[in-house]
């Protein structure tokens, strides 16, 4: 399917909104997986001509993807990944610990960005940090689909690594990369979550074997409560 390719649009605008000097494209890889960590990456890309071909790494080939990430790691100007770990989405929920995971990645850079392009709807990163959130922000804008398909082959080469270990075998990350499929939920079903899988998810609900080992996330207040907090109330 014809697609447009992504350009420099949206940076050149918040350049010239905000005298930005250095921008960072983000995004994110595994928000819906049951396994894994949720990984983000952060690049700069100047203004400069991208690899061809550059677009959302889900549209792009596995085969193609993993080549074109080699040529951005070499042709971007700096970039940084960041992970958040299955116990740290158990503990925090999933937009904590994409802020997690995007604030390692933004520190990682050798030069704090002005400006981030985040995709998506959402501003989960918020302040300090000065965001333009843009929906298919993968698509359209070069950084962040540059960011898109790092993540993407990095997280995925890291799930197909865990597969080689003895807690991995027969759950299908190598093809899967942690996200539902036949295969995994298989293994789920006949010998139950390892220590890389995400415990709060509801997939455990339709385990009647396991589902004695998923995770409630306290609330907040239920959280202060717990280790004697006073909820910021002035006594």
């Amino acid at each position: 399917m014809p697609y447009e390719p992504p350009t420099h649009t949206v940076e050149r605008s918040l350049r010239a909104a905000t005298g930005a000097k250095t921008v960072a494209g983000v995004d994110e890889v595994g928000r819906g997986a049951w396994a894994g960590p949720v990984t983000v990456c952060a690049a700069v890309t100047g203004l400069r001509r991208p690899p061809e071909g550059l677009t959302d790494s889900k549209l792009i080939t596995p085969k193609r993807r993993t080549v074109l990430a080699a040529d951005l790691e070499r042709w971007v100007t700096a970039y940084a990944l960041g992970d958040a770990s299955p116990q740290e989405i158990d503990e925090l929920g999933m937009t904590a610990a994409l802020r997690l995971a995007a604030v390692r990645a933004l520190d990682g850079l050798p030069v704090r960005p002005d400006a981030v392009i985040l995709d998506g709807k959402h501003d989960y990163l918020g302040s300090p940090w000065r965001v333009r959130t843009v929906i298919k922000g993968d698509q359209s804008c070069i950084a962040v689909a540059a960011a898109s398909v790092i993540a993407k082959v990095r997280r995925d080469a890291m799930m197909a690594e865990l597969e080689t270990g003895p807690d991995c075998v027969g759950y299908g990350f190598a093809a899967n990369a942690g996200y539902p499929s036949p295969v995994h939920k298989a293994a789920l079903e006949e010998l139950g979550p390892t220590p890389y899988h995400r415990l709060s998810w509801s997939y455990l609900d339709a385990m009647p074997r396991w589902r004695h080992l998923k995770k409630v996330r306290l609330s907040a207040e239920a959280a202060a409560l717990e280790s004697g907090g006073q909820l910021g109330f002035d006594f």
